[in-house]
């Protein structure tokens, strides 16, 4: 089962993806009300592994290590998620814990659920610039390790219409 967080329009996504299955599926849809992360880390010291804003997001770490896979479908703005698709990447800090361990010389958080993931990240849009995609290829590297994903994958799709391809 996969975890899917897209920020297209809900015809968009019943157009170009409807290969994947509301059954299987859990899907969030930037037509989905949810509050922005305030920092506050609540969610690591007054309530360990759910975050304090009480909305349908809270439990975001529980539900992300429930899945196989944590697929992203997002703009690419700058080199990286869309205003939606980064907050929900935000709602989900209670899936790791507040201490440290090194990996690969660089520092990342310990892992609060045994379960490994694996990440896949489609970012969609016109005229990607090079320096746009590597940028989008370091951030999803670099989100993956901290996940501790057993896997990572960043494709590119210049047009809806190549989203198709995406199941």
């Amino acid at each position: 089962m996969r975890l899917i967080v897209h920020d297209l329009a809900e015809q968009d996504f019943n157009t170009w993806l409807g290969g994947f299955s509301r059954d299987t599926d859990e899907i969030i849809g930037e037509q989905e009300t949810i509050r922005h992360c305030v920092g506050c880390f609540g969610c690591w010291v007054r309530t360990p592994g759910t975050c304090v804003l009480n909305d349908s997001y809270k439990h975001m770490g529980e539900r992300l290590a429930a899945y196989e896979e944590y697929v992203f479908i997002t703009r690419n703005v700058y080199g990286g998620y869309s205003p939606f698709v980064s907050n929900v990447l935000n709602r989900t800090l209670p899936y790791v814990l507040p201490y440290f361990l090194t990996k690969n010389g660089e520092t990342h958080h310990q892992q609060r659920y045994e379960r490994q993931i694996r990440f896949t990240v489609h970012f969609y849009g016109e005229g990607m610039s090079e320096a746009e995609r590597e940028t989008a290829r370091s951030l999803v590297r670099a989100n993956a390790l901290n996940l501790d994903a057993s896997g990572y994958k960043v494709s590119f799709h210049d047009t809806l219409n190549s989203l198709k391809e995406v199941q």
